[in-house]
């Protein structure tokens, strides 16, 4: 007589009972679950460590990038200056009568002008804005004809567009030193610093200095020497104002000038002391610490020589 429930004859046979399917033992997916569990609840805390690190590592690195890409467009909008006047724009620490106004200052006045309407090329780089013969290059427009506006307006050339308007020193620091605040910089992408009349963050100035090639020298020990092709008095008031926010803090690099011709210098040249960019100029942002002459600092050229 045949059987119908072939598959039930077999599972109710002595010789298999107990038996599993190949590759199995009794429990693996109790065990397997377990793993899976244990593992779960280890990365929970793990991720909440990890996630945030490597966000942290992500936004720095984004910062970074957006500092150089900056750096980048001045340097290109700088080229675009000289290739219309034969110079880089100057950078002394001082204008010709005197007056404080440096190479940070110099640098928004050669890419934006003194207004933020465009650089006059009949500027003579003063800080009260006129020409080598004391004539108002950047006036206030209420003071002008209509006529005599459109005039000025249509001499003007714009280098550089910044991603954000520049700010005047005075929104920086509640003090200003021998500046009388409302000189412009452009800031770097490090938005650190608290605007003084509100809350809104914004960076540090970007330092401009340009090399004068009638010097010869790059003295790392003695930065007082005349014949260095770079000048780090150019930016050392500005300097000197402190970190915003800290003002008794100084900055390394105003501490300690020295800092300014190690950073800067071609390691290239073992013998002898040369300078990065021995022809042209130097920009530099404070970096992310918002201190210059720290490990963390971004130039326009690869810094070979890093503080301790």
């Amino acid at each position: 007589m045949r059987t119908k429930f072939v598959g039930w004859a077999l599972a109710s046979r002595s010789d298999y009972r107990g038996r599993t399917r190949p590759g199995r033992t009794p429990g693996s997916s109790v065990t397997a679950i377990a793993i899976v569990l244990a593992l779960f609840l280890f990365c929970i805390p793990l991720s909440q460590t990890c996630i945030p690190f490597f966000a942290k590592l992500g936004s720095r690195a984004r910062q970074h990038a957006k500092q150089l890409s900056q750096l980048q467009r001045i340097d290109t909008a700088l080229d675009l200056f000289k290739s219309e006047f034969n110079v880089f724009p100057p950078s002394g620490a001082l204008d010709e009568n005197g007056r404080p106004y440096c190479g940070a200052m110099k640098l928004v006045e050669a890419m934006i002008g003194q207004d933020l309407e465009g650089f006059h090329p009949d500027s003579a780089f003063r800080h009260d804005g006129a020409d080598s013969k004391g004539m108002m290059l950047y006036p206030d427009a209420n003071n002008l004809s209509h006529r005599a506006y459109l005039d000025n307006m249509n001499m003007r050339k714009r280098f550089y567009f910044p991603d954000r308007i520049p700010y005047r020193l005075k929104d920086l620091y509640n003090g200003v030193g021998p500046f009388d605040g409302n000189e412009y910089v452009l800031c770097d992408e490090f938005w650190q610093v608290t605007h003084t009349g509100t809350v809104e963050k914004i960076g540090m100035p970007i330092l401009y200095y340009k090399a004068d090639t009638s010097k010869t020298a790059h003295d790392i020990n003695d930065p007082n020497n005349p014949e260095n092709i770079y000048n780090y008095r150019d930016n050392h008031a500005l300097l000197a104002l402190g970190v915003p926010g800290k003002p008794e803090q100084k900055h390394p690099l105003f501490v300690n000038p020295k800092i300014f011709y190690k950073m800067t210098r071609d390691y290239q040249f073992a013998k002898t002391s040369k300078p990065q960019r021995a022809d042209s100029f130097i920009l530099l942002s404070a970096g992310r610490d918002g201190l210059y002459g720290t490990k963390d600092d971004i130039a326009n050229f690869d810094i070979q020589w890093k503080p301790k």
